[in-house]
């Protein structure tokens, strides 16, 4: 199976995804930057679920600002407390500091490398890729644990990081609404059916999956 056809069986599967979700009204009303709440959720969610993230950013919104800003002048215990929800706290704290000075402005996110971001203290491969993806608007497909986990199980593709994130860029059309949404759409899939414990008996692609279609 194609990748595109693939993204187009989970697009009507599941449908846009919208990702990476922003608070659209809340940066309307505070003149913020709604890619900064990308490049701060980005940090946020290494190492948690995206409902601690939510509960961070909730803080950050309510008793601070949701922006890089905020991010480089507030107290860094103040931010620390801020962020507690996301876990691992002190870690991110530093890596939210270190990024928002290094995106200093913003727009920078449209022109820095992907090797200049990757110098940043904390931030791996996944996170420079849902930065530039995301908030940079570049083609740079993501890769994460359900990505592999997906690949690996259902087109029997056990690749690193690197090899995945080739084979899809060098597959897909350069159409970045696709990079986008086909990320999510593995995520979705993956959190529905694709678990650590697969529930292939529900899973609505089993007939197509390498590892489970010979069961059914």
């Amino acid at each position: 199976m194609r990748l595109e056809d693939l993204y187009k069986l989970l697009f009507d599967l599941y449908g846009p995804q919208g990702w990476w979700p922003v608070d659209e009204e809340y940066h309307k009303q505070k003149g913020t930057d709604k890619r900064e709440e990308i490049i701060i959720g980005a940090i946020l969610t290494q190492n948690t679920s995206w409902k601690n993230v939510e509960r961070a950013l909730e803080n950050l919104k309510r008793y601070g600002e949701l922006s890089l800003r905020f991010v480089r002048y507030t107290d860094m215990d103040k931010l620390k407390e801020l962020i507690r929800p996301s876990g691992f706290y002190n870690q991110k704290a530093k890596r939210l500091k270190d990024v928002a000075s290094f995106l200093d402005p913003t727009d920078k996110v449209q022109s820095v490398s992907r090797e200049e971001l990757l110098k940043v203290p904390g931030i791996g491969k996944e996170t420079a890729d849902a930065i530039l993806l995301y908030a940079g608007n570049r083609l740079n497909f993501v890769i994460d644990k359900y990505t592999q986990r997906f690949m690996r199980r259902f087109m029997n593709i056990d690749g690193n990081y690197d090899s995945l994130k080739k084979f899809f860029e060098e597959s897909l059309p350069k159409d970045i609404e696709i990079y986008k949404e086909f990320h999510a759409l593995i995520d979705e899939h993956a959190k529905r059916y694709c678990k650590s414990t697969p529930l292939c008996g529900e899973c609505p692609l089993k007939r197509l999956c390498f590892s489970a279609g010979p069961s059914f």
